[in-house]
């Protein structure tokens, strides 16, 4: 198993995106890349912890590739916008990727050059190193599941997941 923490906007959309694919073992809804110990939801809401909203991937490579777990995460968010996603605004909602060692950053810094390609405009996700990971609130945890009809992920998340489901249908869980 290989685990990667990424940042691009809400994490309750990226979880329920990589929730959908074969191969994902868990998905981890935390904050990371700040300095308070142990944020809590409403601190990082503040934007002065410097903590992104972020989601530890755990998934075999052997099952679902390395590249498509970073490609998926360069369809499902736009990363042309500093510190935002849609309407969630704020350096916790940036577009950020956490390394654990030198592979994993070649990896990133080799997805971002790819997304480049997609994209019109500069792409703006950060490759910061991995510090300290702190589990969001255990009503973070598969939101999107535990709450299909909640307007946020009626109107932001369904048609991320929607996206991924057509894009890398062959990765999607039946």
């Amino acid at each position: 198993m290989e685990t990667f923490v990424l940042a691009g906007g809400c994490f309750w959309c990226l979880d329920a995106v990589y929730r959908t694919l074969r191969g994902v073992e868990d998905v981890v809804s935390g904050y990371t890349g700040g300095t308070t110990p142990n944020p809590s939801y409403e601190l990082v809401c503040t934007g002065s912890t410097g903590h992104a909203e972020a989601v530890k991937v755990v998934f075999d490579p052997a099952v679902l590739p390395r590249e498509v777990v970073l490609d998926v995460f360069f369809t499902l968010h736009d990363p042309r916008q500093l510190n935002r996603q849609g309407e969630d605004v704020g350096t916790q909602y940036r577009s950020a990727m956490f390394p654990s060692d030198d592979a994993q950053r070649e990896l990133f810094e080799e997805a971002r050059e790819r997304a480049a390609d997609w994209w019109d405009g500069e792409i703006l996700t950060t490759i910061e190193p991995l510090g300290a990971f702190f589990d969001a609130e255990e009503y973070h945890q598969d939101f999107f599941a535990k709450n299909p009809g909640q307007g946020y992920c009626l109107a932001v998340a369904v048609p991320k997941v929607n996206k991924i489901r057509r894009s890398y249908a062959e990765y999607v869980v039946a």
